[in-house]
């Protein structure tokens, strides 16, 4: 855990920017320990960088009666989206956010039916609030027709993307092509979406696992200058910068704050290694 003391209020751009994923991969801190860390970061100084704490729907049987805000992903399909809502609401669990992986590859679109009318059923019957998110993951792949239908459903529905940029092996990491041509397909579709995996510093870098990794400032950035009508070359670019000083000077002028309507957060297994990076770049006060 990082010693920086910050101000209470962090600014726009940065308030529940890291989802605390220190369960899963690679960090895979057991349950208890890493509800623990997550409740003690509630109240330090830097507690407005730190969004839900993201739990498998497994999980939420073992967190009863703690004062936690959940983000929760859900190891089965669509008939899973009203138990967790509902076990949360019976042990006084925090349901914030449920997170769903769309699984069937030939028919990307129906499965994301299949979720949306899971979750009205949820929302109907009093178990799941309207005002928590859900996200639904599309396979990591270059968007085909069936991917951007389905990206339509969810649209369609004012639900979310989840987008996965890393993972345990190289082929996780999605392109920067890739993942420039995922932001341009959530905001031509006017849909909010999360990162999820690879994301634990700000700069694009070769990680010490030999992966090319993604930084989660360049995703902001990339997200704001595509809303802005940068060409997808420029969005490339964007994603594909590695020096700090030229994306920390861009941070300081342009609107992350806006670009947060969009890119709502990222789900890391480490929330020091973000916020040392913000305060090293000179994003966050060193006090």
């Amino acid at each position: 855990m990082s010693t920086h003391p910050l101000p209470a209020a962090l600014p726009a751009a940065w308030r529940g920017l890291v989802d605390d994923a220190a369960i899963f991969p690679p960090g895979d801190a057991p349950l208890h320990e890493a509800s623990a860390a997550h409740a003690e970061r509630r109240h330090s100084p830097y507690a407005d960088l730190v969004g839900t704490f993201v739990v498998r729907d497994t999980d939420v049987p073992l967190l009863r009666g703690t004062p936690l805000a959940l983000s929760v992903v859900l190891t089965g399909g669509a008939g899973n989206v009203a138990g967790p809502a509902a076990l949360g609401r019976k042990l006084h669990v925090a349901v914030e956010g449920i997170e769903v992986a769309l699984r069937d590859l030939d028919d990307l679109a129906g499965n994301a039916r299949r979720v949306v009318a899971a979750v009205d059923a949820a929302r109907a019957d009093g178990v799941l609030d309207e005002h928590v998110p859900v996200y639904l993951e599309l396979p990591a792949i270059d968007p085909s027709a069936g991917w951007r239908a389905a990206a339509d459903v969810v649209a369609a529905a004012e639900l979310r993307l989840k987008l996965r940029t890393g993972g345990l092996t190289a082929d996780a990491f999605p392109t920067a092509t890739t993942l420039a041509s995922w932001i341009d397909a959530a905001l031509d579709r006017e849909t909010p979406y999360k990162c999820t995996a690879g994301l634990h510093h700000a700069v694009r870098h070769t990680g010490e696992d030999g992966f090319e990794h993604h930084g989660f400032l360049n995703v902001l950035l990339a997200t704001r200058r595509a809303f802005d009508g940068a060409t997808a070359g420029e969005v490339v670019a964007t994603l594909e910068d590695r020096d700090g000083a030229s994306l920390a000077a861009a941070a300081a002028t342009e609107d992350l704050d806006g670009a947060r309507r969009w890119f709502t957060s990222f789900g890391s297994c480490s929330v020091s290694e973000p916020l040392d990076d913000l305060i090293a770049l000179g994003l966050l006060e060193d006090l």
